[in-house]
């Protein structure tokens, strides 16, 4: 399925740049939690067995209500949907080089993904981490807007609940199911 979303001029928005937030992730064993899931369920990411791909973002808008001020201008905050939409579209090819479970993960809760994992038709559930348990647990990294602690966009390989392999920064985030597949496709699963 396509989309047919509006992508920003990235040139136009800027970009994040590597902070070392994420060092210390490769390696990583996840602990165990349970994040409430689109689907209806809750996922222990740490008991998953097989390849799983996580990719965070900070939050999803919804149409016709406006981003919070200066959202634009916040490195690495805009293109959450054209992200998911990659993914999306993508999702057949990511799950035949050997990937068990694609998630979407944000701090915002289960009711609001909801409503874009009906909307941006995701053939895959988007983890709410509402309370932070994950965030801080994994040391992720946040950023504050509106009153609001955000994830910064990255994106996740884990194999059997540790995890193996980080991209960070993602930009642009459209690209970066690409980028996933480019690095699955030289490298099997373990």
């Amino acid at each position: 399925m396509s989309s047919s979303i509006e992508v920003p001029d990235w040139s136009a928005i800027p970009a994040p740049e590597d902070d070392g937030g994420t060092r210390h992730l490769p390696g990583t064993k996840l602990p165990s939690l349970h994040l409430q899931s689109t689907d209806g369920g809750a996922i222990d990411l740490s008991a998953l067995s097989g390849r799983s791909i996580v990719y965070a973002y900070p939050r999803t808008g919804r149409p016709g209500i406006e981003n919070p001020p200066g959202w634009d201008m916040i490195p690495g905050t805009r293109g959450c949907t054209p992200q998911s939409c990659s993914f999306r579209d993508h999702f057949a090819e990511i799950a035949a080089l050997g990937v068990a479970h694609l998630f979407g993960l944000s701090t915002q809760d289960t009711l609001y993904q909801r409503e874009a994992a009906k909307r941006l038709h995701l053939p895959f559930p988007l983890l709410s981490d509402r309370s932070l348990a994950l965030t801080l647990a994994l040391r992720l990294p946040t950023f504050e807007a509106a009153g609001m602690t955000l994830l910064k966009r990255v994106t996740l390989v884990v194999d059997d609940g540790r995890i193996t392999h980080v991209f960070y920064p993602v930009f642009p985030p459209d690209r970066s199911a690409a980028e996933v597949i480019a690095w699955l496709s030289l490298r099997a699963p373990p």
